[in-house]
């Protein structure tokens, strides 16, 4: 039976790519228009609308930006909603909160549909490896064929259990990723600003313990100032906010993740959006700057 899947971004498309790849047969569209060549190459074939994609597929994955994307694609709060996931399976690949996922299972079940969470870590360059981590929750049967189908799209998955603690992993994950990313560029301004050679500074970090595929990447970008995006600096404010405010609904510190979400949002004052988040040194070179 025809898979849906809707939201082709800088993560949805070569997702979708490889899924069409290993065989899968795919229908697909997109809230932004364009972009369809290679996937039609790879035997997608391509809605003329989200109606359209539910229409044919009863599996419909939703790899998009925000609450509001998802609530839109999915008609939510309109007579079209129950129409939309009665007898389909809905599965969201985004990163939302933990509420906002909670909530939308109910919803969708109440309407007669199932729902599984499926978030990813990994960025644009494990998306086009098929090397994303997928996290899954929702009812055992639902997860199991979700997690069969996402097989061509990650190096690992796991049963996280049910809705939303798919999703809490995940931001339990992106607070890690985000300290990690946001320390090593911090790392970086102060060896330039101390004159050290940053191409040797990249050899030692990486001959050491501390050294990762992240870091390594995002170490080689940082070197040649290579801000060509894997991960936005606006999805990654969106995603520290989530995990900030995740933390304040649980009475949890979070030190260190709210002092790099401050340096994402001065980032993405400077309209550095849509950079790769290493862009997040142009905020720490404006205070050393402003003294």
């Amino acid at each position: 039976m025809d898979i849906g899947f809707i939201g082709l971004g800088v993560m949805g498309t070569p997702m979708a790519l490889n899924l069409a790849r290993a065989g899968t047969p795919l229908v697909v569209w997109s809230r932004s228009p364009g972009g369809y060549d290679a996937l039609r190459a790879a035997g997608a074939r391509v809605a003329d609308s989200a109606g359209q994609v539910y229409a044919q597929c009863r599996t419909v994955i939703l790899m998009l930006a925000n609450d509001a994307a998802i609530d839109t694609v999915l008609a939510r709060g309109t007579d079209d909603f129950a129409a939309r996931v009665r007898d389909h399976v809905i599965v969201n690949m985004g990163t939302t909160s933990a509420d906002f996922s909670r909530q939308l299972g109910a919803d969708i079940e109440a309407a007669g549909g199932r729902y599984v969470e499926a978030p990813v870590s990994g960025s644009r360059k494990p998306a086009e490896a098929g090397q994303l981590v997928v996290m899954l929750a929702g009812h055992d049967d639902d997860v199991a064929a979700v997690r069969e189908l996402v097989r061509p799209l990650c190096r690992d998955s796991f049963v996280c259990g049910a809705v939303p603690s798919a999703l809490v992993m995940k931001l339990s994950v992106n607070l890690f990723l985000i300290t990690m990313v946001t320390g090593l560029t911090e790392s970086v301004h102060f060896a330039e600003r101390h004159g050290i050679d940053l191409a040797l500074f990249a050899e030692v970090l990486n001959a050491g313990p501390m050294a990762s595929d992240v870091s390594r990447v995002k170490l080689g970008k940082l070197v040649t100032q290579d801000f060509s995006v894997q991960a936005a600096i606006t999805d990654v404010l969106k995603n520290s906010r989530l995990v900030a405010e995740a933390a304040r609904g649980a009475g949890i510190a979070s030190p260190l993740l709210d002092a790099s979400h401050a340096l994402y949002g001065e980032t993405e004052a400077q309209g550095l959006g849509a950079s790769d988040m290493v862009a997040v040194i142009r905020a720490i070179e404006r205070r050393t700057d402003a003294g």
